[in-house]
């Protein structure tokens, strides 16, 4: 048989009411009292009814994550560090994810989705449109994106332009005059920020630098492994003179170049320089210089920012700029005559 909070009650010797403020960590209630609640909650195997909560509270103790992809090495952890805040805090995560690209056909995510279902919302690096962030809006739920700026949302990310000059200042430092750049292909632009960021950054440091910007050494790559390959392919077939460095706009696409560079004898770093951004979990293991950021802690900040908020904090959103480092290992080297 079910136990009920009356039950609960009866035994503590204490009213329903006293009984729930005790349950939910609620103010104005004697240490000793919550106490005796809490060990004969226990004590009777008692668990709130989620619906019983949520009419006495207004709350789900939910939170939702609205993610382009699952299997992303940057969204995988920052889903990791917001899941971790939440369950200390004792609220759920609730994930709407897009599928990845839906191929031109309109994204099916709605204020209807997240309506009375959640108690506040995180987007993870997706752009979205006007009509998409109104419906959300509309939801009045407290809001924070993670992992690039999204329109219209505060959040919590890495300055990505800044990340990319010190990629490419890198390579130029090194003596590298020759740079080729992989980056975000056309999905990927059109449905985040942050690509075009790295791209823009890496052109103004080029310029800054008096360097030439080559149009054929900057291909697109999708920010994966596999893509990264594909277009390190494409690089290495060009005639004529190869570039001496390449900037990878993540790490996956300079992993994914590296092993293309070992397919045809490329050496790495005596005859190609390669540098990434990210900090992957594979980057050390294959020496892959790069640009550390710690998206599981990015996702711990934006937690706790909407939980702040939920805990009555007015003013707890902040735009929050997370710190980020140049991390030099064997891929990265000086230019040699």
């Amino acid at each position: 048989m079910r136990v009920s909070i009356d039950d609960v009650a009866a035994r503590a010797q204490v009213s329903t009411a006293t009984v729930s403020r005790a349950l939910r960590g609620l103010p104005k209630v004697n240490p000793a009292t919550r106490e005796r609640v809490l060990a004969v909650a226990q004590e009777l195997g008692y668990v709130p009814s989620p619906s019983a909560t949520r009419l006495a509270t207004g709350r789900t103790k939910t939170v939702g994550v609205l993610v382009p992809f699952i299997d992303r090495w940057y969204f995988a952890h920052a889903l990791e560090g917001i899941d971790q805040e939440l369950r200390e805090h004792g609220y759920n995560l609730l994930l709407f994810s897009l599928g990845g690209y839906q191929h031109g056909q309109q994204r099916r995510f709605t204020e209807q989705m997240v309506r009375k279902q959640i108690d506040a919302l995180v987007v993870l690096c997706l752009g979205l449109t006007a009509t998409e962030l109104e419906e959300l809006q509309r939801t009045q739920v407290p809001m924070i994106s993670v992992g690039g700026p999204v329109e219209g949302c505060r959040g919590v990310h890495v300055d990505d332009s800044a990340a990319a000059s010190a990629a490419t200042q890198h390579l130029i430092d090194l003596g590298h005059r020759r740079i080729g750049h992989l980056r975000g292909g056309i999905n990927d632009e059109k449905n985040f920020v942050v690509p075009a960021l790295r791209s823009e950054a890496f052109d103004a440091t080029m310029r800054s630098a008096g360097l030439e910007i080559r149009p054929e050494w900057n291909i697109a790559g999708d920010f994966t492994v596999g893509e990264g390959q594909a277009a390190a392919a494409r690089l290495f077939d060009l005639p004529g003179e190869r570039p001496t460095a390449v900037f990878c706009g993540s790490d996956e696409m300079a992993l994914g170049l590296m092993f293309e560079a070992r397919r045809r004898g490329i050496r790495v770093p005596e005859d190609l320089s390669v540098i990434g951004i990210d900090d992957h979990d594979f980057s050390a293991p294959a020496g892959l210089s790069t640009i550390a950021q710690e998206p599981v802690e990015h996702g711990r900040r934006a937690a706790r920012m909407l939980l702040a908020v939920l805990d009555g904090e007015s003013g707890a959103i902040q735009e929050q700029l997370m710190p980020f480092s140049l991390v030099q290992r064997e891929s990265t080297a000086q230019l040699r005559g």
